[in-house]
């Protein structure tokens, strides 16, 4: 309650000229601290409130004390530059800085101080002024900042010094102090729930006797329950109801109407009234209505609070999913000797053992061991992963099996996690088309509220003076936009939480809504329809040779070779129960050509056909006519003929067939654009049953084609992964980048599918339309609502306590509707589930 009661002191002193100009506190007689402020001179309370003040006057930045909705905080002299200078040392940066270009660097900040949203545009103003800051993206509801700077003209002392001088405290982004906030927060709304739910419980037994007696009550025991009601109904007004009145003055402040501002005047004009009646010992009093109504409006936001934490509680997770300590190795390779060190302490090529259970510190290869992988949280993958040396592995997943040897590569802010973390603040910071038109008619409509308000208050004030107040108050709660204005968030939230839980990642706040008006989707191939990696495509056994003995001795030859053909090989056998090929001596590799040995005496050669042909002096097989120009055949033979042959190519990903049907059925248009030989594009396009094909595309080639079909009215979904597909994943109107894509490439996109898995995508596809629907029925239902409570308050059907009920039920109606997003039909990803499986078999 104190802290309510000072904020409407500092700002009624501020607005009277007697309090201090920055933030609102009394100025003490005498101080002589000033400031000129637009031409005016201003008084300031303190040395760090005049210093900070005359650092925005001098910067040009006098616009924020026009914009600001709230006092500034007290300001604080600056600290001196030598309590900077730490952040400029490499090994503290390690943690949180993150090299995004050549000589440019990107740091995640946390901003104390920030009370309102002109104090983010007076920091992101003052950032942008300095020389070398290259980007600053601050989310005003996060308090946290991402800047971007060129280190070769400015430092990262120089810019948290910056925006020391300017009244706010920036430091590095820390997890556990954003929970420890977020907790107080829950705490304090918890409290302020228990003393209106605890008011609204004792005035309602006060309120009974009256209802029940009908006016048989004497007069002092009719005042007497008046008196006990506003004793209670005090706490309520002025401390639980408090986030209300601060909401209302921060709009009003910025010249603007929000939702908060007429339930700010029902709440006061019903208590005052009240209070007047108290004092002159007869009329009508409010006080069982308005607790009643603040204890709703709480508990829906409360509720609402929950929902939005629940929707993000992924996103929190991701920052404290790597472990604070790692067991390094040493630095001798035939040492096992560990130490625990700090994860922040590790550098790239350190080696970490990881036992089995324990959390990957960071981003790494296995040197050493085997196990299973588990990278739900980050990937969606909900399968264990088998790794095995020379995989990569991703700091965050957990060992589940047995003990791994990995060698650092990435860690800090250069890893998966970390980047993960980046996109998703960059999509809470944007903030969609729909969403804002939805808070600019929230605003229209409070605005008419007023008038309407205005227009009844003077109506029935003409006919039924002594039900004017009432009414006037129903009409301000019943209609409050909460239900129009959490439509498109609640939503939004809800199913960005969903796809991320399936391996979709939503990194910009428009995707939904664009993927959901989306017209044509146009696919990469290599990488993106195809698994972009060399792969057992089938087994071709010639003469008397079994299929699994020949693929047993190509692997066995080809095991110490890193070529992709040969690691293809034995990949394939290694899912195979095959049986030992033999002894293998006098093994000679031939560049170009292939590789011979003696396998149990006898000369063996595996490798092109012609090469293989020398050896066994036998003609080139018949069968080769069967191999397609798109696959690559590996010959294997001996001084006795042919063994076997095998084709080998990019082969489709699991559910490809399935995906482009069912786009198709939803009546999308599919497209298929590859820089990739034009005949490998038509092949891949008739095995899916695309009908249009662009093959052996530049990327400016894809540009145009992009730029063709916009042309023409399209709205394009581009999906790719390469650096190639950049630029075109840049100019569709959304895109998706695959989990496994180059950097350039994300950074380009509006969504990642972290799982690879396709079936996530037609998931997201069918997620953003019902997204969209949830929307428009969450917008109708306020509408709706609004339309038919209205009329029925002005002509005085609807009272207070009805009125709060109402409001706040339409509330929860919209954020109980946006949940069912969570939940999320898995009838797409069951049908690619079991489609096309023999299409996938391999031989």
């Amino acid at each position: 309650m104190d802290s309510i009661a000072n904020s409407f002191s500092t700002a009624q002193a501020t607005e009277d000229g007697l309090g201090c100009f920055h933030c609102g506190l009394p100025v003490p007689r005498g101080s002589g601290y000033t400031v000129v402020v637009d031409g005016a001179t201003r008084a300031m309370c303190c040395p760090g409130c005049q210093a900070v003040a005359q650092a925005i006057a001098d910067g040009g930045f006098t616009a924020y004390y026009r914009r600001r909705a709230a006092p500034a905080a007290r300001g604080e002299p600056a600290a001196p530059p030598h309590e900077f200078l730490r952040y400029d040392i490499p090994e503290v940066q390690r943690s949180f800085v993150r090299a995004s270009a050549e000589h440019l660097k990107e740091a995640a900040l946390i901003i104390e101080g920030i009370t309102c949203g002109a104090c983010a545009w007076l920091i992101e103003q003052r950032l942008r002024k300095l020389p070398g800051v290259a980007a600053v993206l601050l989310n005003y509801a996060m308090r946290r900042a991402r800047v971007t700077w060129d280190e070769r003209r400015v430092r990262l002392s120089a810019i948290l010094r910056a925006i020391a001088e300017i009244g706010y405290r920036a430091q590095p982004y820390d997890s556990a102090h954003v929970e420890e906030a977020q907790r107080r927060e829950r705490r304090q709304m918890l409290w302020r729930l228990f003393v209106a739910g605890f008011g609204m419980m004792q005035v309602m037994m006060y309120a009974v006797p009256a209802y029940i007696a009908d006016g048989d009550l004497g007069a002092d025991i009719e005042q007497l329950l008046r008196v006990a009601s506003l004793v209670l109904t005090a706490p309520v007004v002025l401390w639980a109801a408090g986030p209300f009145y601060l909401g209302a003055w921060r709009d009003v402040s910025a010249r603007r109407v929000g939702m908060d501002v007429p339930v700010a005047l029902g709440i006061g004009f019903a208590f005052a009234a009240s209070l007047f009646a108290t004092w002159r010992g007869g009329g009508e009093v409010y006080y069982d209505s308005i607790t009643m109504f603040v204890f709703l409006l709480l508990g829906a936001r409360f509720l609402e609070m929950n929902a939005r934490a629940a929707a993000a509680r992924a996103h929190s997770r991701l920052a404290t999913l790597v472990p604070a300590v790692a067991e390094r190795l040493s630095g001798d390779p035939h040492s096992a000797a560990t130490e625990q060190v700090a994860v922040a302490s590790l550098a790239c090529g350190d080696r970490v053992r990881v036992r089995p259970g324990a959390v990957i510190p960071a981003d790494g290869v296995i040197v050493e061991g085997a196990s299973a992988v588990h990278e739900a949280l980050l990937t969606g993958e909900s399968r264990p992963l088998h790794k095995q040396p020379g995989d990569r592995v991703i700091g965050g997943a957990v060992n589940l099996h047995g003990p791994l040897t990995v060698r650092v590569e990435r860690v800090g802010a250069e890893t998966v996690l970390a980047g993960i973390v980046r996109l998703l603040d960059r999509a809470q910071a944007e903030k969609p088309r729909i969403a804002a038109a939805a808070e600019r008619a929230a605003q229209w409509f409070v605005l008419g509220l007023l008038i309407v308000a205005a227009a009844t208050a003077a109506g029935w004030y003409l006919v039924a003076p002594d039900r004017a107040l009432w009414i006037v108050v129903a009409v301000l709660v019943v209609t409050c936009p909460c239900a129009l204005s959490l439509a498109t968030p609640a939503a939004l939230t809800a199913a960005t939480g969903a796809l991320y839980g399936r391996g979709m990642l939503v990194t910009r706040g428009h995707a939904l809504e664009t993927l959901a008006g989306a017209t044509h989707f146009v696919f990469d191939k290599t990488g993106t329809l195809t698994l972009g990696k060399m792969a057992l495509v089938g087994v071709i056994p010639l003469g008397d040779h079994g299929r699994e003995n020949a693929l047993a001795l190509a692997a066995q030859l080809e095991r110490a070779s890193e070529h992709p053909i040969a690691r293809a090989l034995v990949a394939a056998a290694q899912h195979r129960v095959v049986q030992d090929a033999g002894h293998i001596t006098e093994l000679r590799n031939y560049p170009g050509a292939g590789i011979e040995a003696r396998v149990d005496g006898r000369l063996v050669r595996i490798g092109g056909p012609g090469f293989v042909a020398m050896l066994t002096c036998r003609p080139l097989p018949d069968e080769l006519v069967f191999a397609a120009d798109e696959v690559t055949v590996v010959a294997l033979g001996d001084e006795h003929g042919w063994i076997a042959l095998f084709t080998l190519g990019d082969p489709l990903r699991r559910n490809a067939r399935t995906l482009v049907r069912e786009l198709e059925r939803r009546g999308k248009t599919v497209c298929l654009l590859s820089g990739d030989r034009p005949q490998a594009a038509q092949h891949a396009a008739r095995e899916l049953g695309i009908d249009t094909v662009h093959g052996g595309s530049s990327p400016a080639e894809k540009l145009d084609v992009v730029r063709a079909l916009q042309a023409r009215g399209a709205v394009v979904a581009m999906i790719g992964d390469g650096i190639n597909d950049a630029p075109v994943l840049a100019q569709a109107q959304v895109s998706i980048a695959m989990g496994g894509a180059t950097e350039l490439a994300q950074v380009n996109a509006d969504m990642i599918l972290l799982s690879e898995r396709l079936e996530h995508l037609l998931e997201a596809v069918d997620t953003a339309a019902k997204t969209m629907r949830v929307i428009r029925q969450n917008l109708a239902w306020a509408a709706a609502y609004n339309a038919a409570a209205l009329p029925l308050a002005i002509l005085g059907y609807v009272t207070p306590l009805v009125a709060g009920t109402g409001m706040a039920l339409s509330s929860l109606a919209v954020v109980a509707n946006a949940l069912r997003l969570l939940k999320g039909s898995r009838a797409a990803a069951n049908a690619a589930a079991h489609g096309e499986r023999a299409g996938y078999a391999r031989a």
